[in-house]
């Protein structure tokens, strides 16, 4: 069939809105019509080059929509079944799935990160030539092709451009603060950026039942968000950071600190904000090859702990719907996320917006979302 969709043809491109044709499901696949992609940092890193990927590819990896059609062997899902998007599908089999750790299953990372289906193969075609899948995904496309277990079904009266938002930046970033640092009442709370999942980080720990909530970001439309999402306090980034956040902490620094940025700078100055025997947890993603320069004598005399958090730690089968269901409950924040809806063909716009700061989370919409 033929689709619209946008495709990234080389590092420092445009995104690039097109024909392309897309292919039938396979065994094990299915067909979604995407009702909306969120737009996430971690497609852009496909344009900077921070993230290297096989080229052409279609990215979107935050996504949500209707299952048209099913391949043969197809068990999880049904034609008319609404689902989120899954960028780490799990084979609940493995050493990682078997110790309830799905975000971590390693069964399909070969094939996605090669940009194909879990076949080795592609179901895109641009210019007479093979397109790359990312994540498996590929949601900005009017149509994706994807596997069975990269579906998440989910209740019908969530509308899909705010279920898309729970693909990644809602379970990643509340998945952090629940999850992966186990935030308690009462516990102090530091995050260092206030993008999309930074928001969902300080929403997270609201949750929780965190306090002080100190949200910290360069821009302060965003601070201002973060009130929104749950911080007690927004203080701008810079050289007086560091002591403020101590005084709102009884001069101890804060008991969980969260990086939702990526940057390897403000790793090491987000560790700086935990107390002795505080918790560092390193939400945002790295370039690739970088490192972080992090003081291992402090680590050790002050007994600090750090921790990676990919994917919030969820289990996306379990989580997806909780969260939704907690958005219908009015405990999850949701429709505040979405800032600006954009077409397709706008996408560059988007990503322009999000560069800038301009928005919580944009949101490419298709017809019918």
């Amino acid at each position: 069939m033929k689709i619209q969709a946008a495709v990234l043809v080389g590092p420092q491109t445009e995104f690039l809105v097109d024909e392309l044709t897309l292919e039938e499901p396979k065994a094990g696949e299915v067909l979604v019509r995407i009702g909306a992609s969120g737009v996430c940092h971690s497609d852009y890193h496909l344009v900077t080059g921070a993230t290297q990927h096989p080229m052409p590819v279609v990215p979107g990896h935050e996504g949500a929509g209707m299952i048209e059609v099913i391949g043969r062997g197809v068990t999880r899902v049904r034609p008319g079944d609404h689902v989120v998007l899954n960028w780490a599908p799990a084979c609940g089999r493995c050493f990682y799935c078997r110790r309830g750790k799905p975000n971590l299953c390693d069964t399909f990372t070969g094939p996605i990160w090669a940009g194909t289906m879990l076949d080795g193969t592609t179901r895109l075609r641009w210019q007479g030539h093979a397109a790359y899948h990312f994540s498996g995904l590929s949601s900005f496309a009017e149509y994706a092709v994807v596997p069975q277990e990269s579906c998440v079904p989910i209740r019908r009266d969530v509308p899909l451009v705010v279920a898309a938002l729970v693909g990644c930046a809602v379970a990643t970033g509340v998945g952090a603060a629940m999850y992966t640092a186990g935030v308690r009442p009462g516990e102090s709370v530091v995050v260092f950026g206030c993008g999309g999942v930074g928001l969902n980080i300080v929403q997270g720990a609201a949750l929780c039942g965190a306090t002080p909530i100190i949200a910290i970001d360069t821009n302060p439309a965003k601070m201002e968000l973060a009130h929104r999402f749950g911080a007690t306090q927004a203080l701008p980034a810079g050289d007086q950071t560091r002591q403020a956040i101590r005084d709102l902490t009884g001069g101890w620094g804060a008991d969980h600190v969260f990086e939702a940025v990526g940057r390897p700078a403000l790793q090491e100055e987000a560790l700086s904000a935990a107390r002795p025997g505080g918790t560092l947890t390193l939400v945002g993603l790295s370039p690739m090859g970088t490192g972080t320069n992090l003081p291992g004598a402090v680590i050790a005399r002050q007994e600090k702990v750090i921790k990676g958090s990919y994917y919030g730690t969820v289990d996306p089968d379990r989580d997806f719907p909780l969260l939704l269901d907690m958005y219908a409950a009015g405990q999850l924040k949701l429709d505040e996320l979405v800032s600006q809806k954009y077409p397709l063909a706008q996408i560059n716009e988007a990503y322009q917006a999000m560069l800038r700061g301009d928005v919580a989370r944009g949101v490419v919409v298709f017809a019918g979302a």
